[in-house]
Formats: C-alpha cells, structure tokens, sequence
C-alpha cells in the first residue's frame, strides 16, 4: 500500500507539520526532477530532430499555447484561486458543516469552468492565423505555425481540467498525481516527435502537447475520486456553495497572463531577427529556469497549508512559513544560478550540441542563458511572493499592477536592445522587468498580502547572494580548463558548490536540519 503524502484517514492520528511537509517536499522535488529532466530530453530531441531554425520557430510560436495554459491553469492563476477556496471548504468540513463542502463546491464550479476551456479552446482554434500573425509577424513560415497552434489549442480543456484536479488534491494534502503530471506530458511529446517526426515533421511535436494533455487529466481522475467519495457523509442537506469569487479569480489570472506576458515579449521581438533567434531563447530560458522550478518545490508544497492558517486564522503561522520559503528558495536558485551562469556554454554544448543543433547555436544559446539567469532569483522570489497575496483567498489587483510595471520594463528596454544586441537584449530586459515586479512584490506584502517583515527577509538575502557571485566567478574560471565538455561541467558544478558553501552560501545548521533528516523521513514513510 502506497506511504505517499495524502490526507490523513479517520482512524489514523494525524502527520506531525514538519514530517509530513518534509515527505511531500521530498515526493514533489523527486518528480519535479523527473519532469524536468524528461523536459530537457523533449528539448534536445527537439533540437536534435528540426534543429533551431524555421521549423523549430513555427513550433515554438504554438509551444506559447501549453505555456500560458500551464502558468494561467496548473501553476500559478487557477491554483491560486481554487487552492483557498478548497481549504475553506475542508475547514468548513471539519467543523461539522451540513452535508459536503467539499463536493458541493465542485459540482458548483467544475462543470462551469470546463465549458469556459472549451470555449476558450475552440475560439483559439479559429483564430490561430490571427493569434500568429500578432505574436510573430515576422515569422518566415506563419502556415506552419497556424497549423501546430490549431493542434496544441486542445491543450485549453485539458491543462484546465488537470489544472482544477491538482488544485483538489493538492488542498487534500496529495501531491503524487500533481507532481506527476509533467511526466507523462513530457513522455507524450518525445514519444510523439520519435514516432511521427519523419512523416509529420514539426507537426509532430504539437501532436505530442495534445495527447500529452490528455494523460495528464487521466492521471489524476483516480486520486481525485477517491477523495470525494472518502468525504464524511453528512444526512442534512448542504449548502449551495458560493461561486468563485469572480474578482479574485480575475486579479489571479491577470497577475498570471502578466507574467507569462513575458514571453510574449521576447518572441515578437525576436520573430524580426535572423532564424533561430526565438530557439535560442526558448533553449536558454528552459535550461536556465530549472534552477528555480526546484527551488519554488517547496512553497507549491505549503501553498496549501499557508492557505489553510489563514482560513484557521493563523496569521503568525502563516508569516512564519512564507519567511522560511522564501529564504530555502532563495538560496538554493542562488547556487544554481551560480552553476547556470559558471558553465553555460559546457551545460548547451553538452545537453543540445548534436545532430542539427550547431556549435554556433550552442555558442548563441549560452550567451542568452548567462544573461536570462540574471533574474532568477527574481522569478522565485515572485513565485514565492505572490502566495502570500492570494492565500487568504481575497482578490487583490496589487500583484497584477507590480507585474505590469516590470512587463512595461521589459518592453521598453527590449525594443531599444533587440535591434542592437539581438537575443541577449531581450533576455536582459526580461531579467531587469522580472526584477522590479519582485522588488515591488516584497515591498507591497505588509499591506496587502501575509505581513513579511521586508527588512529580515533582504538582510537573509546579502550573505547567499555574495556567495553566488564568487562562487560564479571560481566556477567559470575552472569550467573553461578542461577542453571537453563534461569535464568541464564537472569541474565547473564542483568549484560553485564548494566556494559558495564556504562563503555561506548554505542555510545555518538549525535550517540545515530538516534536509539533513529528509533521507531517514523518507525510509520510514516508505517502510511504514
């Protein structure tokens, strides 16, 4: 019988806090690191298969659709409305509500929002030439794009489907299926781009997002049933649940289209440049994003809980929490971004230099990257910041005004760049608007969001962030010596892990404690 996190069942004793988030951190991590390994393999089939050139662009423009539908429904917007609203019906269940909040509120809300995506969806579908002709007007081969964006728009139902069952049971605290689904995905599009490439060409790849979709609704439907048929039965009539609250779910989804705007940005600035720009940025920003993906594990883990301390109302608890992500988050996107930007051109030459992937589109990409990794710690500092408005579940326009000063950042400083510097203007001014939306994130929580104490949180900032920038400078000094690649990586990965612990870098030995036990935690959780 599976020991993975799940809600705690009648007869059992509740899990301790701590052993309880250390094993779904642990489970989340794991598959996370899964997801984006398996994310680097569709990457470099990618590149390997069509290269980085007309084909790959005419993809990319249409990759644009899973991207806004996994930030808009799965990560962020969708999650941080339904995450609270489920923590509020669970709370509510436990103080002994009439009948099942919790079903109540899904037979209000699923059936309403599904035919929402499919509308969206089908709109999407007839108005692709329109929808490439905005976002790339300077793409070669607009047809093809249309053509894969027709494809990938099914994605709309599907990513909002998967993305409403993750937020149900990550509430119930199980976090297997939604940690999984980007497994399956991934799986799909490689399996789809190896098994049809040769007839479909590029096509292939969209054919791959569709299906990928697909698996990611099935995979959960399991899970989610169970917990709603384990729900305490209660014979009195329920009451009507309300309906999302619309102004809320309208500041999350703003906040979220914002930030995913980003992207938008850098391919239509990018659409107008020689062939290959739009590839190498997508490569760049994949590759250097990882970093963070690992790095916001564990507030997606305490989202949830955050949520239910407010609903509790905890609001000390609450605060206590949301220091201690962002600090964990922090540090650890610092130490990536230190191996990120070290070895940049190791980490390409290695992971996509093969088949029609060039050493001049290896040469290319790693520029970009080393100057995209720049806002790292801002895009997880955002990440982890913006919890903190939505988790009491009330709308807030804040976070979304933040992001629109940082999207008019980016855009002003990469229309003035891209005709300069190419890709790499753009990817600079992507650091630098990412950069002021986080600034203005942390300093707008006391009023609006969980009251963080601003001035603790940057001053736990300066000593990790002094060891990422000498630890970057030792590990690319050592990284370029040897002539091959992987030794290279070696080397370089090393020198950045050891220089930054020893500049203090690492959390403080009571921090270090709860990950220093994750392997016991996890043996027991498995052997129980």
């Amino acid at each position: 019988m599976s020991r993975f996190p799940g809600p705690p069942q009648p007869d059992e004793p509740p899990v301790p806090p701590g052993r309880f988030l250390a094993r779904a951190a642990l489970l989340t991590a794991s598959l996370s690191v899964a997801a984006a390994l398996l994310g680097l393999v569709r990457d470099q089939s990618l590149a390997r298969l069509f290269g980085a050139g007309r084909d790959t662009d005419a993809f990319l423009v249409a990759w644009t659709v899973p991207e806004f539908a996994a930030t808009l429904l799965i990560e962020d917007g969708l999650a941080f409305a339904l995450i609270p609203a489920f923590s509020a019906a669970l709370a509510h269940r436990a103080r002994g509500a009439a009948g099942d909040p919790v079903r109540s509120l899904v037979a209000g809300t699923l059936p309403r929002l599904a035919l929402a995506f499919a509308a969206v969806g089908g709109l999407l579908t007839l108005a692709a030439p329109w929808f490439v002709a905005v976002l790339a007007p300077g793409l070669p081969d607009p047809a093809l794009a249309v053509d894969c964006t027709r494809i990938t728009a099914s994605c709309v139902l599907s990513f909002g489907l998967a993305g409403y069952f993750s937020a149900a049971l990550r509430a119930h605290r199980s976090f297997l299926a939604p940690a999984a689904i980007y497994i399956v995905h991934n799986v799909a599009i490689i399996t789809a781009m190896y098994a049809f490439g040769g007839r479909w060409g590029v096509r292939s790849a969209a054919f791959g997002v569709a299906a990928g979709g697909l698996l990611m609704v099935a995979l959960q439907v399991p899970a989610l049933a169970s917990r709603l048929r384990g729900g305490r039965t209660d014979p009195r009539p329920a009451a009507p649940a309300p309906p999302l609250d619309a102004p809320l779910l309208a500041t999350v989804l703003l906040f979220a289209l914002g930030r995913q705007s980003q992207v938008l940005i850098e391919r239509f600035l990018a659409s107008g440049l020689p062939a290959g720009a739009i590839s190498h940025l997508n490569y760049a920003q994949k590759v250097a994003q990882i970093p963070m993906t690992l790095s916001m594990m564990l507030s997606t883990v305490t989202f949830p809980v955050v949520a239910r301390a407010l609903a509790d109302g905890e609001t000390e608890r609450a605060r206590g929490r949301v220091e201690r992500d962002v600090a964990v988050a922090a540090r650890l996107v610092l130490l990536g971004t230190a191996a990120v930007v070290a070895c940049a051109p190791q980490l390409i030459g290695l992971l996509f230099q093969r088949g029609a992937f060039t050493a001049q589109d290896t040469a290319a990409t790693a520029g970009v990257m080393r100057v995209y990794a720049l806002g790292l710690l801002a895009q997880t500092l955002t990440g982890v910041l913006v919890r903190s408005y939505f988790s009491a579940g009330r709308a807030t326009w804040y976070p979304a005004a933040a992001m629109a000063a940082g999207i008019a950042v980016t855009w002003g400083i990469g229309a003035c760049t891209a005709g300069s510097l190419g890709a790499v203007g753009i990817a600079a001014a992507n650091a630098a608007g990412i950069t002021l939306t986080a600034a203005l994130l942390l300093a707008g929580t006391g009023r609006r969001g969980v009251p963080l104490r601003a001035g603790a949180v940057l001053r736990r900032l300066g000593r990790p962030l002094g060891a990422a920038c000498g630890a970057t400078v030792a590990g690319g000094l050592v990284a370029g010596v040897p002539s091959a690649a992987p030794a290279g990586l070696a080397a370089g990965v090393a020198t950045v892990a050891v220089v930054f612990l020893l500049l203090g870098g690492a959390p403080g030995a009571r921090a270090l404690r709860p990950v220093r036990s994750l392997p016991q935690r996890l043996a027991h959780a498995l052997t129980r």
